[in-house]
């Protein structure tokens, strides 16, 4: 009896064992690729970096001067995109976890969202070009493209931060209604502070799609070349995608430093975004209670 007690363990460490094994390889085969492309571009791309590459301003058809006006403009998009697809997506989120009922209809809308995430950026772009730009008269401008990828990101965030809001355990909020707390007051001072840091994570995300999309921008909002930084946003902008697709496609003889280290800027845009980022979300968790 014994005997076969010990060889069942002993199967199921196996199985535990190349289980992990298993896992293990697929995680080294995953992260390999990525270190190495992180690795080529900031070989090709760190040639280029500069003071005067990240602060100056274009010139000689792109050739030369810097990518500063792609920065900045890369930099409006995001904040404005944070503006109207972050506050509308987690009051969704809510109402959806906290509020909506448990019917056809509420689940017609969570498919709905689910697949508004998977569909081709080019579509929103060619809806925003319609509804923003030629219908409400926006013209090519930063609030057009800041809305088109509002729209675009708002999936995102409304699915992490409902899945985040309904990780914080109901018992918080029965204990919170029983002590006298409305409904509203549980969630704006129990249940949102518990679930920021998977909230952060959904915004996070969807603002880094939001900051490497070229399609979008380039319907609604992004400019070939501009010497100048917009002055409102009703102005058309440079950003760091469109820049770098202009670069690649359409500028016969561009040095590939100049490329790789647009490239390596945007990705450094990026990092930056990841680390403020992580940083309240480690303070966040630092004080969650569960």
């Amino acid at each position: 009896m014994q005997t076969a007690k010990k060889s069942n363990v002993l199967k199921q460490l196996r199985i535990e064992k190349l289980g992990f094994s298993v896992l293990t390889i697929l995680s080294i085969a995953t992260v390999i690729p990525i270190i190495a492309v992180v690795i080529y571009i900031i070989y090709l791309g760190a040639p280029a970096i500069s003071w005067e590459f990240v602060s100056a301003m274009p010139s000689e058809g792109m050739r030369a001067g810097g990518i500063w006006p792609a920065i900045v403009g890369t930099f409006y998009l995001t904040i404005g995109t944070a503006l109207f697809s972050v506050p509308l997506g987690i009051a969704a989120a809510i109402y959806l976890s906290e509020y909506a009922p448990m019917n056809k209809v509420t689940q017609s809308i969570r498919l709905a969202i689910i697949n508004l995430a998977g569909i081709p950026s080019v579509v929103y772009g060619l809806f925003g070009l319609g509804l923003f730009v030629i219908f409400l008269n926006f013209g090519t401008s930063i609030l057009s493209a800041s809305l088109t990828l509002s729209i675009m990101t708002l999936p995102v965030i409304i699915s992490t931060t409902e899945e985040a809001l309904r990780a914080v355990p109901q018992s918080f909020r029965v204990v919170s209604v029983s002590l006298g707390a409305t409904k509203w007051q549980t969630i704006w001072r129990l249940v949102l502070p518990q679930a920021i840091p998977g909230i952060l994570t959904g915004v996070v995300l969807g603002l880094e799609r939001a900051a490497g999309e070229t399609a979008p921008i380039l319907f609604t909002g992004a400019a070939f070349f501009l010497p100048r930084l917009p002055n409102s946003p009703l102005d058309a902008t440079m950003a760091l995608p469109y820049h770098l697709f202009v670069i690649s496609t359409q500028v016969p003889g561009m040095p590939i430093q100049i490329q790789y280290g647009t490239v390596l800027v945007l990705l450094v845009f990026v990092l930056i975004m990841d680390i403020i980022v992580t940083m309240i979300r480690s303070h966040a968790r630092a004080k969650r209670q569960w």
